[in-house]
């Protein structure tokens, strides 16, 4: 039986090159990257957000990196709960996304890989978009966003008393927008707010996107035409 999610991460790993530093984020494609990367026996340093991700690299013998201690990253890879045509993409779920979102613009290449169902003509919102915000600025940060027509939330957990703090010591807002007209101009709003660190809204750092699909992979590039990929000859 075929596994998409694996045929995505071997597509992937065909793009990095021996020597080379590499951001890795988080979920199960990820996982079976890092399978490939030690499978080829590449010689890789390795940077990631993911507390996960980092301790399998780690438990494979595969070499980690701080971030604080590099300025470049020569591809990155990492999911996310959409992303559309226009390679603008949503990350909701982990609430780190300002850790990933410093790995994709220090990157020269910054790829998501997704299965179809992801790959969306244009992000539906049905997730929010999460926003790290300092303590002091939470009020201030909800009522712009309302007058930007979203609908602020403080993220809770179910197996914590209070509000989810992010990795950074920060708050997380999740807000839910009904309808996006200009998905770029919208994330440029909600950065611009005072207090705000960043947001889960990718616009314009994603160079390519990887796409598992059921008769195939096929590659999404920003700046070329799409193409397929061979997994099994």
């Amino acid at each position: 039986m075929r596994n998409i999610k694996q045929e995505c991460a071997q597509a992937a790993s065909k793009l990095i090159r021996d020597h080379s530093i590499i951001g890795l984020g988080g979920g199960s494609t990820i996982t079976y990257l890092i399978q490939y990367i030690k499978q080829q026996n590449l010689h890789v340093n390795i940077v990631t957000p993911s507390f996960t991700t980092k301790s399998l690299c780690l438990r494979n013998g595969l070499n980690v990196l701080h971030t604080s201690f590099i300025d470049h990253i020569d591809i990155a890879f990492d999911g996310c709960d959409e992303v559309d045509k226009d390679f603008n993409a949503l990350k909701s779920g982990g609430g780190i996304h300002t850790k990933e979102k410093l790995i994709a613009n220090m990157a020269n290449e910054y790829i998501l890989l997704v299965d179809e169902s992801k790959f969306v003509s244009a992000l539906t919102f049905k997730q929010p978009i999460v926003l790290e915000v300092l303590e002091d600025a939470l009020e201030y940060v909800s009522k712009t966003i309302i007058e930007l027509g979203g609908e602020p939330n403080y993220r809770k957990s179910a197996v914590k008393d209070g509000v989810t703090i992010s990795d950074n010591g920060h708050l997380l807002i999740d807000a839910t927008f009904d309808h996006v007209e200009d998905i770029p101009k919208l994330e440029d709003q909600l950065n611009s707010i005072s207090g705000v660190i960043d947001t889960s809204l990718f616009t314009k750092v994603i160079t390519k996107v990887i796409v598992a699909k059921e008769d195939g992979i096929e590659v999404y590039s920003k700046n070329d035409q799409s193409y397929r990929v061979k997994i099994h000859e």
